[in-house]
């Protein structure tokens, strides 16, 4: 067991709380297809990350050179609410979050407000009312932006938290906020969150014990005990 302080938990939301990843695939290999791309490369490419920032990505040297990169994010997004076919909880977290004050923990996911919403909803958690999305930032994971909003709508410093990930572009935007991070082994390889530099890696939410700390030796946090 290792024990932990910190002052609240930023979780990513497809991989870590809740498993998307079959309908995501869907998605994905769909909309590859389509445009003409390996299926594979790109669910890859999409995995953790932005679908705008993949879609720019995978099109930008493609012709014609002026696709409409908003109709097809809005495409995907459209896509993914409409295949909720398989998103369900993964293991301890929905035990997890009932042991978390509301005000020590939030969401900083990738996907936009609207999908984020629907998958919560579909997967039985609660919303929480500080979560950040692709809608409530400029750039995206790996950059630290998500991570740095999240905790400033806690009232903290990304510093005194730690991020939860599972994928290799959260794990680095959560260590260039300054968080520690634990990573989950839910969708990638160990030595993938190994290189992206996760400080701790376990396999899910119910490997993660935490309760709520007000004593002389630490301000109001969490104490957690992960099972390594």
């Amino acid at each position: 067991m290792v024990e932990i302080h910190c002052g609240a938990l930023l979780f990513d939301l497809d991989g870590v709380l809740i498993d998307s990843t079959p309908a995501a695939a869907r998605v994905w290999h769909r909309w590859a297809v389509e445009h003409g791309f390996d299926p594979e490369t790109v669910v890859r490419m999409a995995h953790g990350r932005p679908s705008r920032t993949t879609i720019r990505e995978l099109l930008h040297n493609t012709e014609p050179h002026d696709h409409d990169i908003d109709r097809e994010d809005r495409e995907v997004e459209r896509m993914e609410m409409e295949d909720l076919d398989g998103v369900v909880l993964l293991p301890g977290a929905r035990e997890l979050l009932n042991t978390l004050p509301p005000e020590r923990w939030t969401i900083a996911t990738s996907c936009t407000r609207p999908l984020a919403k629907v998958r919560l909803r579909a997967a039985g958690l609660p919303i929480p009312k500080t979560m950040i999305t692709s809608s409530d930032v400029k750039i995206g994971k790996p950059d630290p932006e998500p991570y740095l909003k999240a905790a400033a709508e806690l009232g903290l410093a990304a510093s005194g938290c730690i991020v939860v990930e599972d994928a290799p572009a959260g794990v680095r935007a959560g260590k260039a906020a300054g968080a520690r991070v634990i990573a989950f082994l839910t969708t990638m390889p160990r030595g993938d969150l190994e290189d992206a530099g996760a400080d701790w890696i376990v396999q899910n939410c119910a490997d993660i014990a935490a309760s709520a700390t007000s004593n002389d030796n630490h301000d109001d946090g969490l104490h957690l005990s992960l099972s390594l």
